[in-house]
């Protein structure tokens, strides 16, 4: 990024250090100055004025450092003699600093960072609309944003959600929104805008964890597509029951490349070529248009179709639903990639 606009300028790591014991140590901090200073003052009070009684109380003395450590002063009780000039020059004067860096700090750790950054992720949610989420940044899932982006989507239209800080800085440094948290509940995907989003990509590292963010998804996005990585063959109907679009299982997949390059040396690398944006050749989805309705599917000119789906039953370019388009037909193209010839499809 880095964009400024987005999840990611938030994104933090959880201190080991528990809030109460970080604001006790700032506390202390302050309480043992004030006492190195309020100790100077009592010892050194015959070098300070009072102009109301020129008497020095203990009373006036803490008030004397109240005042100094906080402030500059008021100018009833001054320092006269040039040892408590010096004092006041070079140890309480850096002291008040001190303070004023710890009041600051304190406020802004405990008050206006929260506060801000409630406020931009706010800002940030309202500018959030039709944009992919991706649930899960391992090894599957951060692949999968890397592939995007080589294909042309713009990581500002990406928002990343995982619990660990470091995967969400690699998502981070793509330039995706991030949001840490757990995206098994509603609270977490509500935040990013789940109903406005135009995918969801679900890759938990876990079956069970990524079946359950697929129905938590399902709920709160009834009609958005959800494309959800299971590992295991037995849960792929039970991440379609919970209302996955689209269930891919690598290991699957890794089956058909090897059965693939078996039965060819060439096979399996048109296979990777096809699901790569740095292949010779891409495979793409879209609707059929107004001019190629009525038109057989090998007449389409965009690139070579493969495929149809009409009303969500897949159709190949053999069967005869093939040699006439209708509309709402989904199609399933091979498009090249740059400037090659016929022969690469």
């Amino acid at each position: 990024m880095p964009r400024r606009d987005d999840f990611s300028h938030f994104l933090q790591r959880r201190s080991s250090v528990p809030v109460w014991l970080d604001l006790l140590a700032r506390v202390g901090v302050i309480v043992a100055l004030f006492g190195v200073v309020l100790v100077v003052h009592w010892i050194y009070r015959d070098g300070l004025h009072d102009s109301l009684d020129n008497r020095i109380s203990f009373i006036d003395v803490l008030y004397f450092t109240t005042v100094t450590v906080t402030t500059v002063g008021y100018g009833d009780i001054v320092p006269v003699s040039p040892e408590a000039r010096l004092f006041e020059t070079f140890v309480v004067t850096p002291i008040r600093l001190i303070f004023w860096l710890i009041f600051l700090g304190t406020a802004y750790s405990f008050v206006i960072r929260k506060s801000l950054y409630r406020w931009r992720m706010a800002r940030i949610q309202r500018m959030l609309q039709d944009h992919i989420l991706v649930a899960g940044f391992g090894i599957s899932g951060s692949e999968a944003v890397n592939e995007m982006i080589a294909r042309g989507v713009a990581p500002e239209k990406i928002v990343v959600i995982d619990p660990s800080p470091s995967r969400l800085e690699e998502a981070e440094k793509l330039g995706c929104n991030v949001l840490r948290g757990d995206a098994t509940r509603d609270r977490t995907l509500s935040d990013a805008r789940i109903s406005l989003a135009s995918a969801i990509m679900i890759s938990a590292g876990r079956d069970d964890t990524s079946i359950l963010i697929t129905l938590t998804a399902r709920h709160l996005a009834p009609g958005t597509p959800i494309s959800v990585v299971v590992r295991n063959e037995d849960n792929e109907m039970l991440a379609r029951q919970a209302g996955a679009t689209t269930v891919i299982n690598p290991v699957s997949f890794t089956g058909l490349l090897l059965a693939g390059s078996g039965a060819g040396p060439h096979i399996a690398d048109y296979i990777a070529d096809l699901a790569s944006s740095a292949g010779r050749v891409q495979l793409n989805e879209r609707l059929a248009t107004a001019e190629e309705v009525g038109k057989p599917l090998g007449a389409i000119t965009s690139g070579l179709g493969v495929r149809i789906y009409r009303a969500g039953r897949p159709f190949s370019f053999a069967e005869p639903e093939a040699r006439a388009l209708q509309a709402g037909d989904v199609i399933i193209e091979i498009l090249t990639s740059g400037p090659v010839g016929e022969a690469d499809l």
